[in-house]
């Protein structure tokens, strides 16, 4: 289901990485979220996505050496 809304800590999860990791790709705009109240981000599955393709090694043309 693509309307997915996740909380810092659900997309964290997705993600595979820590809470903070998710906070520092929104404050840096590289992950679009929604402010919930004061201290509340809500972050819809698409746009975790969205960001996971635009940050693909095949697009940006970095090869991987083995």
């Amino acid at each position: 289901m693509d309307d997915e809304i996740f909380t810092i800590t659900q997309a964290a999860h997705y993600l595979k990485v820590c809470d903070k990791t998710v906070r520092r790709l929104i404050k840096a705009n590289k992950l679009t979220a929604s402010k919930v109240g004061d201290r509340s981000w809500r972050i819809r599955k698409i746009d975790i996505d969205m960001y996971l393709k635009d940050n693909t090694n095949e697009l940006k043309g970095v090869a991987i050496n083995e």
